[in-house]
Order: C-alpha cells, then structure tokens, then sequence
C-alpha cells in the first residue's frame, strides 16, 4: 500500500495496482486538480474541506471510469449536481476490486452544541489503514495503519493521543490539518507521546507518500 498525502484528508491510496482518493477538499484544489486515472473515491462527509464538488467533476471528466463511494447525505448532494455515486454508510462493506473496504460511523463530532453534526462515516482500507474522516469512531477491528485527525475545531490534541492510544495502530500519520502553516506540537506530540508506546508517528506533509 503506498498512501500519498495530497493534503488535509485528500490521500491518494495505491492499493493492488488501483487508485483510490479520499475527501478531495478545499484545502487540496491544486493537488488534486491533476490527478489522473484514479479508480474510486470515498467522501466522508460534506464539509467543504472534504468535498469540493467542482474538483470531483473535473476527476470525473479525465477519468470518467471513476466509482464515487460515500454516505446518503453526500450522495444527495451528488445527484443533485448529476454526479452519480454508491452510498456506502455505517455498517456497511464493499470488495471493490478486490480490495476491501469498510464503513463504520455514523456522526461527525461535535463542533458546538448548537450545531447540528452532519452524517460521518469512517472507512477502514483492505484491513490496514483506517480513516475516520471527523470523528473519533473506532474501526471494527485492530488496524494497522491510522490516518489520525491532529487539527480542528472539533478536537483537541489530547483526544487526538488517547484515540491513537486506543486503537494502538503500528503507524500513524496526520491528517486534518490543512489549516495549519506547519505541524508544531499537532506533529511533535504524537511524535513523542506515541513513540513512547511503540506507534511510529509519521509526519507525512503535503506531498508525501508512505510505503507501508
């Protein structure tokens, strides 16, 4: 598996000779503005900063084979912008080209207690790597591999720690922090925190890739 950061939550994840992309966002327009013959894509939920639908209808232009994997509410969104989409919601799995991929989560977390928290569905890659897109839902099983959210308004970098911690992945890597200038302490705390407990943080940056 060789998972590239584009940025933010938009990784481009290389699987068994496909190409996968997740959450291509506002934070991400140049990079993924490029892209190529890509074979799937999975929204987790409708924020700007993981959907930004001028970006998927220009994927879909260069690469019109391309399946759109995500939730109902998404998929709404997406029809309505006559982009056709599968939903793949909380509870629910798919063998897409032989890779097998799983959804489990049903809400983003909490920004504030008067707003309302959209539908947020984690997935779980070819029972490696685990992205939970806005939340902190565990995967269904031990996972190897962690996406970790460092960054945000709905979190805090003491939950982000006890998460990682919980779950006890081999390897973790930021996303969720296009808003940052750099890293800081979102990057050298789990550095340091997880390393002490035998989770290799990397701090993959924009652009970088992964070979796990």
């Amino acid at each position: 598996m060789k998972i590239t950061k584009l940025g933010h939550c938009a990784l481009l994840l290389e699987i068994g000779g496909k190409r996968l992309l997740t959450d291509p966002g506002i934070f991400t327009l140049e990079a993924q503005s490029g892209l190529v013959g890509l074979d799937a894509i999975f929204i987790t939920h409708e924020h700007p900063d993981h959907l930004h639908m001028d970006s998927v209808k220009a994927i879909l232009r260069r690469s019109p084979q391309v399946k759109i994997f995500t939730v109902s509410a998404v998929e709404k969104l997406l029809k309505a912008a006559s982009v056709p989409a599968e939903i793949l919601g909380h509870g629910q799995s798919a063998n897409f080209a032989g890779i097998a991929v799983e959804a489990h989560g049903e809400k983003h977390a909490e920004i504030y207690k008067d707003i309302i928290p959209v539908e947020n569905t984690g997935y779980l890659f070819d029972n490696r790597l685990w992205y939970p897109g806005d939340a902190f839902t565990l995967p269904p099983k031990s996972s190897e591999i962690l996406a970790l959210p460092v960054a945000g308004p709905w979190l805090k970098i003491s939950e982000a720690l006890d998460y990682a911690l919980t779950i006890g992945p081999k390897v973790a890597f930021p996303v969720h922090d296009g808003s940052l200038k750099t890293g800081g302490v979102t990057h050298s705390m789990p550095q340091k925190f997880l390393g002490e407990k035998g989770i290799r943080f990397e701090s993959l940056t924009e652009g970088e890739s992964l070979e796990l």
